[in-house]
């Protein structure tokens, strides 16, 4: 059996979802409400195939390809892909190829051109889409394995973040978690102003209204944690806590108080909020577009363990995928790292 969801089918995307052996807060159906406010001309979808008692499903953002009658789709902000009611490893291969047809064929029938979907790098899912081909291999993210007792933990760290750490403890900073409206509109100004710093482009920038639907949902558990010296906040992040992980969602910190460090002293706060709750994992990220820059070497300076994190790109039709390069005069060069490649500049 394979249908179609959409935001229309709350209960059934919100029950899928909570069966699944293994999903992130990326894959809930409030979290693809918010991506909906943010760009009113895409859909979200679920896609399900099941077979008795077992299911895979696929959140997906459906586009329309501008003056034309096809469509592509994406997916959220964020890590996201297939998942099941059962750990992709213990899939078997006859249902993969199952879904696999039936994926297919919902593609064709739908005139969709491509997809280009972020990987979990937590789930396995490079088992299921390799059936497809088009998994791409994107760098790492840097993860906290927080079954790791504390002291080990902060053995892997650098030098250089371990004092700035023992620097906040020395200074009395604290780590707080604020609800409520004012604790929005300070996480946003403090969020806007790094963003604009670090010339991010306006659609990292997000309205006062996504910050207010990140945080209010019993779907996941969403937190605004803020680092004080005194009265003053100097740092903010939103986490999330979705089954075994925790999510560095989005953190930002003032201008005046960059030399401070203040968020190496928020992940170490972290963390052990994490171990106190039975956290598994807490996830940095990797490098602006998972390269390994600068952004990468910060984060890795708190841990070893890195995760691969692959994206996928598929090519459902291509030969209007070549048609469209050809209208824009866009050659198919594989040195461009981006996909789909007519959505290019």
């Amino acid at each position: 059996m394979t249908k179609v969801l959409t935001i229309l089918n709350r209960e059934e995307w919100t029950n899928y979802i909570r069966g699944a052996a293994e999903y992130d807060f990326y894959h809930t159906w409030h979290y693809h409400t918010i991506e909906n406010s943010l760009e009113s001309k895409s859909r979200p979808l679920l896609f399900v195939y099941q077979q008795g008692d077992d299911y895979i499903v696929f959140p997906l953002i459906e586009r329309n390809i501008p003056g034309t009658d096809f469509f592509d789709l994406t997916c959220v902000y964020g890590f996201s892909g297939p998942v099941s009611n059962k750990k992709m490893e213990n899939l078997e291969d006859s249902f993969i190829e199952n879904f696999r047809g039936a994926f297919i064929s919902f593609l064709s029938g739908s005139n969709y051109i491509s997809l280009f979907i972020r990987m979990h790098p937590f789930y396995k899912q490079q088992k299921l889409l390799d059936k497809f081909g088009g998994v791409h291999s994107n760098g790492k993210t840097v993860v906290i394995d927080l079954f790791k007792s504390i002291d080990d933990q902060r053995e892997d760290y650098r030098q250089s973040t371990m004092d700035a750490i023992k620097h906040a403890w020395k200074k009395g900073f604290r780590v707080v978690e604020e609800k409520g409206p004012k604790a929005l509109e300070i996480f946003a100004g403090i969020y806007r102003e790094s963003m604009k710093r670090v010339g991010a482009a306006d659609s990292y920038l997000f309205n006062d209204q996504y910050f207010n639907n990140i945080c209010n949902t019993n779907e996941y558990d969403a937190r605004v944690l803020m680092v004080y010296d005194g009265a003053t906040v100097m740092s903010s992040t939103i986490i999330t806590f979705t089954n075994d992980i925790i999510q560095a969602h989005l953190v930002g910190t003032r201008a005046e108080y960059l030399h401070e460090s203040p968020t190496k002293f928020l992940v170490d706060e972290i963390t052990l909020i994490g171990r106190r709750e039975g956290m598994r994992y807490y996830n940095l990220g990797g490098g602006l577009g998972y390269k390994h820059d600068k952004l990468f070497e910060w984060k890795a300076a708190f841990s070893k363990l890195h995760f691969e994190f692959n994206t996928w790109r598929y090519i459902a039709n291509p030969a209007v995928y070549q048609n469209l390069l050809a209208q824009k005069g866009i050659n198919n060069n594989p040195e461009i790292d981006f996909f789909p490649l007519y959505r290019y500049a």
